[in-house]
């Protein structure tokens, strides 16, 4: 099978015909292009997240309790400098963190 007729089973199977038709009317290098960019899609990553919005999600704790924080501006320059270098080991291990900051209303509310 050619990797245009993959490409067309593709979409059909992931229920999106209309792009077909969008490729049947280009040629040549936008056709390729198209072509190209459509196999680098993950169609079944995409259909599973779709249907996971669809799920009920239950919420195991529906209590709100104050979590310990830092105050940037209270921070010594080490700390600030132990900090970043913390961000940059974590980014370059490819690692993450959730953050949750509050902050602004005093800015716009003139408190």
């Amino acid at each position: 099978m050619d990797k245009i007729k993959e490409t067309f089973a593709l979409l059909e199977r992931y229920g999106q015909k209309h792009i077909i038709k969008l490729l049947n009317n280009l040629e040549g290098k936008e056709k390729e292009e198209l072509i190209e960019q459509i196999n680098k899609i993950d169609f079944h990553q995409i259909m599973e997240l779709y249907e996971n919005t669809k799920k009920d999600m239950a919420i195991k704790e529906n209590k709100i309790e104050n979590i310990t924080y830092l105050d940037k501006a209270k921070l010594s320059k080490e700390q600030k400098e132990e900090f970043d270098q913390l961000g940059e080991m974590a980014i370059k291990n490819r690692e993450y963190a959730v953050v949750t900051m509050a902050g602004g209303q005093g800015t716009r509310l003139r408190t």
